[in-house]
């Protein structure tokens, strides 16, 4: 555990601590983000809380910030310390992120029980960061009740939420067609629970029993599905419920298929970091236009750098 001392706008590794304040929290996520030195050296020696990581994916337009914010209403209410990790869409200038799921939690911001942090997509095509496993390690150091990760809302790519989450929530609307088009978007095969939100519009029924049905037929009819109308918080408090039993259902195959995932990726990204990009554009801008250039056989070269 690791004491961490801020002087100025600087954080300092001193001693070993868990982290017990919101502000310590967010200049550590900071350091863990930019790559710097000490923020390696916090995650090899972080002592961390068996907090459950949450996360909700759907396809755009599903309504998931809306159920979130309903969600983390009622937990705070019941007192709970929630963590949030909002993923949005990169600024295609500063790479930064551009707040709209930030915005729509604006009734909470006060709350002394609740702690934001929205992270930029930057590029990732799986609708995550890619410094998302590092952020939620630290996140864990505080002792939060929740941790809930809201992906961009991407589509087919989202997949990639289910190596991080320990409960994957997919959220879906009666708009979106019956249930074989949605196995088809891949997300139906990721999901720890379904909710079928607006579901006080036309059609409703129908998608949740196709739902259902095809859910029989892929032998995973024990996922529950809930229908919610997030906007008038009705089959919030079912929601709540269910969030409390999945945790108990994860086996230790799924564990370990979740922690295997998210090391791969901790390994593919430490090797990549001493990659020069800017030698393997220069080199790309020649190799382009000579005779019989082969994709993969200029790739293969830069496989020792």
């Amino acid at each position: 555990m690791f004491t961490i001392l801020v002087q100025s706008k600087n954080v300092f590794l001193e001693s070993i601590s868990t982290i017990t304040d919101f502000k310590t929290l967010a200049r550590t996520i900071t350091l863990v983000e930019n790559d710097t030195h000490k923020g390696a050296e916090l995650l090899r020696n972080l002592t961390i809380h068996n907090t459950p990581i949450i996360g909700i994916t759907g396809p755009p337009g599903a309504g998931k910030s809306t159920l979130l914010n309903a969600l983390v209403h009622d937990l705070l209410q019941a007192g709970k310390r929630i963590g949030l990790i909002l993923v949005d869409p990169s600024s295609p200038f500063h790479f930064g992120a551009l707040l709209g799921d930030r915005l729509r939690m604006t009734q909470h911001f006060m709350q002394p029980n609740l702690f934001i942090r929205s992270v930029a997509s930057r590029g990732s095509l799986g609708g995550l960061s890619d410094k998302i496993i590092e952020i939620t390690e630290v996140m864990k150091a505080y002792p939060f009740d929740y941790i809930f990760v809201e992906t961009v809302g991407v589509g087919q790519s989202e997949v990639e939420i289910a190596g991080l989450a320990d409960t994957t929530v997919v959220v879906l609307v009666p708009e979106a067609g019956d249930s074989v088009q949605a196995m088809k978007a891949g997300l139906m095969e990721i999901a720890d629970l379904f909710v079928v939100n607006k579901s006080d519009r036309p059609d409703a029924e129908l998608f949740y029993n196709h739902l259902s049905q095809q859910l029989e037929i892929n032998h995973r009819n024990h996922i529950p599905i809930l229908k919610t109308v997030a906007s008038e918080s009705l089959g919030i408090a079912e929601l709540h419920a269910a969030l409390q039993a999945l945790p108990k259902q994860i086996d230790n195959e799924r564990k370990l298929l979740l922690l295997s995932s998210k090391v791969y990726r901790i390994i593919q990204q430490n090797r990549m970091k001493s990659f020069d990009k800017s030698r393997l554009h220069h080199a790309l801008k020649e190799a382009v236009n000579l005779p019989h250039f082969s994709l993969f056989k200029f790739a293969f070269q830069f496989d020792d750098l």
